[in-house]
């Protein structure tokens, strides 16, 4: 069986490098062209890489956490001899997943459109899945370096995988030699007995400054590096200033009911909220740009690009709603709902992270009134928006209890003063407090 050795490609946006974030695949699976083999996270956001070719996977050069330079070695596959015409088809046509700098697009020269094939269900040379994955090499020569582990279930290589198990150092106590769930939750109990101790030796050794024992030390990943970058140079180079206002939103939250039915839910809060502060930026573009250093200009740009905070398992992320100028409150609605989602499975593209000009915060989403935001450099302001609660309220000249929110806008002093920065504000919260009146002139 030959092997071919698959080189991480180029990433593309000048990224040289990529940290592997958990692998799909385990030594001895079989895969198939364009199955996705591994997920990589950049400086920009996570992608799967497919793999170009199929066959048996016989070694994975890197455990997750590792960082490879573009170029270096992936992974490695034995390619099968194949018996099948489909799967001779598969290597003529190609990859059929584009990931920047590598692959071919789907729908080659001949036009057509392309099966895909899975081996791990169709079978290759007459020969079930389940039987390829327990059959081991015949020989050292035919295994090469690696040693593929005799597993036939997929809930076992899950269960190893999640639980960070190397099966090529795990015994078999099945027929065969066949690695069996019992094997694998001994090797799980093994390692955790080891972890007190490897715990206490690192205990013994006190820093010097403090007099207490490090717990951990964690690697930044590339896209942490990215953030403290980015919010290092906000800091750096924008004299900021903060001004905020408590907001009287119970019509808010009032007109967000009276548009739910029982078969439309109706554009969320945050959307209407969006559709406000994208008007307050056509009134007040100074807010919607940039500042250009090098040829010492204000930029202002011809439209809203959204870019709305959210937090996710890699961090803080500020995915963006391109031409949210030209929305409405349904279509951001919508818009926000489908950027959420890939955030939180980590598949947001580079230009939906990028393209942004003003960032809106929810920070109230955490249960918190307010905050003196960063920029999110090249942005010239950000606004935060803080929990909305029952609170007591002069309405009227008498006392009543009202849903108030807290509005807070950080802006870059340099492309505006304070009037204008008022301005856009008491825009927004007029616009909270008297929303039916706002969207009928927008």
């Amino acid at each position: 069986m030959s092997t071919q050795t698959f080189l991480l490609p180029d990433l593309g946006e000048g990224l040289t490098e990529a940290e592997i974030v958990r692998w799909l695949v385990a030594v001895g699976d079989v895969v198939a062209v364009d199955a996705p083999v591994a997920e990589v996270e950049t400086a920009k956001s996570v992608v799967e890489v497919p793999s170009p070719y199929a066959g048996v996977v016989a070694e994975l050069h890197g455990d997750a956490g590792t960082t490879i330079d573009v170029g270096k070695p992936l992974i490695t596959i034995g390619i099968l001899a194949p018996a099948a015409e489909t799967y001779r088809e598969e290597e003529k046509a190609g990859s059929g997943n584009v990931l920047i700098g590598y692959g071919t697009p789907e729908g080659g020269a001949n036009g057509r459109r392309r099966r895909r094939k899975t081996f791990a269900s169709d079978g290759i040379a007459g020969r079930p899945a389940d039987a390829r994955e327990a059959t081991a090499p015949a020989s050292s020569a035919d295994a090469g370096a690696a040693r593929v582990p005799l597993v036939i279930s997929p809930l076992v290589r899950r269960l190893a995988r999640d639980a960070g198990v190397d099966l090529s150092e795990v015994g078999g106590s099945g027929a065969g030699g066949v690695i069996v769930r019992k094997d694998v939750d001994a090797a799980i109990a093994a390692g955790r007995q080891a972890e007190p101790a490897a715990a206490s030796a690192v205990a013994r050794v006190p820093a010097e400054r403090t007099g207490l024992a490090e717990l951990r030390r964690v690697g930044m990943s590339g896209f942490r590096k990215a953030v403290a970058a980015t919010l290092s140079r906000s800091r750096a180079e924008i004299p900021e200033a903060t001004t905020w206002v408590d907001v009287d939103a119970t019509a808010l939250v009032e007109l967000r009911e009276s548009l739910r039915t029982a078969t439309d839910a109706g554009p969320g809060l945050l959307a209407l909220m969006a559709r406000f502060v994208v008007a307050g930026l056509q009134k007040y573009p100074e807010l919607n740009g940039f500042v250009d250093t090098e040829r010492e200009e204000l930029v202002q740009y011809d439209g809203v690009n959204l870019g709305l905070a959210a937090q996710t398992e890699r961090g803080l992320v500020v995915p963006a709603v391109a031409n949210a100028h030209a929305l409405t409150a349904r279509g951001l609605d919508a818009e926000i709902r489908r950027l959420t989602a890939s955030a939180r499975e980590g598949k947001l593209t580079t230009r939906e992270l990028s393209c942004g000009t003003f960032t809106l915060n929810n920070y109230g989403s955490f249960g918190v009134d307010g905050s003196a935001a960063i920029i999110n450099h090249p942005q010239v302001a950000i606004l935060g928006v803080g929990r909305i609660i029952d609170r007591p309220w002069v309405v009227d000249s008498e006392l009543a209890i009202r849903k108030l929110t807290q509005l807070s806008l950080v802006f870059d002093h340099r492309v505006c003063d304070g009037g204008v920065a008022a301005g856009f504000l008491r825009f927004v919260a007029d616009a909270f407090e008297n929303p039916a009146s706002a969207l009928a002139d927008l």
